[in-house]
């Protein structure tokens, strides 16, 4: 490793890659817990998507474009429903949502978590019944909680005293009595296969339970007596790879709880453990199946409640993107194939961070193929970056393509379906990509390309 003054991305000098990436011994092969489940290749090589070549996306929609795989994401929804039948499930909004996915996840049974107005309003403009949304956030202005409350949202997540002291001047002030739960900070902090049980106190979501705020909290509630404390609300972290963070959060929260009966005498009858479950990006990830975590969670908080001797209260969980980022590939054109004197070869391509920012911001990995095509070339390392005017602007760190890449092929990367269109920017004036469901072997448009007018439709000056 050579230090770089660009960042790590840029440090690995040769053509070694991650100690965990093997040259494949078919570059052709896809990996199947990388892909929707209805990603298959056909003769010709090309991939194909519930019935539809990626010739024919690309040929109708153009690229940079999400596709999504939705008997994919519909059957992702019932695995969690199946495996968790007594709980309620919360699909993350932030993860990424649109009308059709409201509908899709509504239609599956599942539960909705918003953290804005502006998801809340895609919600309710949707169809959601409000009763089944869970409104989080560490700053709802007056406006968001007021448009919550008057909606009719299921359960507002109260993050601060002075969101309680808000959200109980305006419950008064319209005569309800709005349902909410604590957001407790437990000092667990796990990321993918190991967790932290030291406190992880800094941060700006939550009360501290180590501070005494969390119970303060719900005790302030309580003898205020204007919203009602349905239970407490937990989350460790994302990309959560095992169960043992959350035995340690479920021990501290139920904990909690024992102590608002034993000083109240009031037994909340909900708890969230938050989620954030893994997937797989790379062939280095092993995510656990959705009955696999019901067992241990369930475990875990069974054995907690009789420790504590509390009733077993409803239980709700949040996968987070492990329900729609497995269910959507991008599919991109090459433009460009570089060899730099050896060192690495890059591949670009019609997108990059304006469509995917998670490389550039959170070092995350992912892997690519080529789409369009099979080849008999040898596996090269390759480096897929994007068309924006920043060195790290780079959407595959580290893949090996075949030899024979070259302009005009399509290059599909999976795993894209959380967090890549949500968070997607027009850097560089670069229109967003469109979102394409398909099922059945029929494609529909469920968020459209931007264009160049509607960026200076923007522009009043």
């Amino acid at each position: 490793m050579r230090a770089h003054e660009a960042g790590a991305l840029h440090g690995d000098i040769g053509k070694t890659g991650p100690a965990w990436l093997r040259s494949p011994v078919d570059v052709n092969a896809l990996v199947p817990q990388l892909w929707p489940r209805n990603v298959t290749r056909t003769g010709d090589g090309a991939l194909n998507v519930a019935g539809l070549s990626v010739h024919d996306l690309a040929a109708e929609f153009g690229t940079a474009v999400y596709v999504l795989d939705e008997d994919d994401l519909r059957s992702r929804c019932r695995d969690f429903r199946a495996a968790f039948p007594d709980v309620d499930v919360y699909y993350a909004g932030k993860a990424f949502l649109c009308r059709a996915v409201v509908r899709m996840i509504n239609e599956e049974g599942l539960h909705l978590d918003v953290c804005s107005g502006g998801e809340l309003a895609t919600a309710l403009a949707a169809g959601m019944p409000p009763e089944r949304i869970g409104f989080h956030g560490n700053n709802k202005s007056v406006a968001e909680l007021t448009r919550a409350v008057d909606a009719g949202v299921g359960r507002i997540i109260v993050d601060s005293f002075t969101e309680i002291d808000r959200l109980t001047a305006l419950a008064r002030e319209r005569g309800v009595r709005p349902k909410v739960l604590v957001r407790v900070t437990v000092g667990v902090e796990a990321h993918t296969h190991e967790f932290i049980a030291t406190a992880h106190e800094d941060q700006k979501f939550g009360f501290s339970l180590a501070g005494g705020a969390a119970a303060a909290a719900a005790f302030k509630i309580l003898d205020e007596d204007v919203l009602e404390l349905r239970g407490l609300h937990s989350h460790i972290g994302s990309q959560i790879f095992d169960a043992s963070g959350f035995e340690v959060s479920a021990r501290r929260v139920l904990a909690l709880q024992a102590q608002i009966r034993d000083a109240r005498g009031v037994e909340l009858p909900e708890l969230d453990l938050g989620g954030g479950f893994g997937i797989a990006y790379t062939t280095q990830d092993d995510p656990a199946a959705p009955q696999d975590l019901a067992k241990r969670l369930r475990k875990i908080v069974d054995s907690e409640c009789d420790a504590e001797r509390l009733a077993v209260p409803r239980l709700s969980i949040e996968p987070g993107r492990a329900i729609v980022g497995p269910a959507v590939f991008t599919l991109y054109e090459v433009g460009t194939v570089k060899d730099v004197d050896g060192i690495r070869t890059y591949v670009s391509v019609d997108g990059g961070m304006s469509d995917n920012i998670r490389t550039a911001l959170y070092d995350a990995s992912y892997s690519a193929t080529v789409a369009s095509r099979a080849s008999t070339a040898q596996p090269m390392l390759a480096r897929v970056v994007g068309k924006h005017c920043e060195s790290g602007d780079i959407v595959v760190k580290d893949e090996f393509l075949p030899a024979d890449v070259q302009p005009g092929d399509l290059v599909a990367v999976p795993g894209t379906g959380a967090y890549c269109r949500s968070m997607a920017s027009n850097y560089n004036h670069v229109p967003r990509p469109p979102v394409v469901a398909v099922r059945d072997g029929q494609a529909r448009v469920i968020v459209r390309r931007e264009t160049e007018e509607d960026l200076l439709a923007l522009d009043v000056g």
